[in-house]
């Protein structure tokens, strides 16, 4: 899912982040989720469908207990 969030941005990166430098990539799941809400609000009907789909996916791993524990 990691590759799918990547392309997403850079499809959605001039009509929706257009604000982010050009060379910038998120850096961790916090800032990718931050880059899909951005797509779903200010993207089309696709691209909402596409981020809202990835974004569900990285919320469930993120909430799953860790290994550690």
């Amino acid at each position: 899912m990691a590759e799918a969030s990547r392309e997403l941005i850079e499809e959605y990166r001039d009509r929706c982040l257009w604000f982010l430098r050009k060379d910038y990539r998120p850096s961790g799941p916090e800032e990718i989720l931050r880059l899909l809400r951005y797509i779903e609000r200010y993207g089309d009907r696709d691209g909402y469908r596409r981020a809202a789909e990835i974004r569900q996916w990285l919320s469930r791993g993120s909430s799953a207990p860790s290994a550690a524990s």
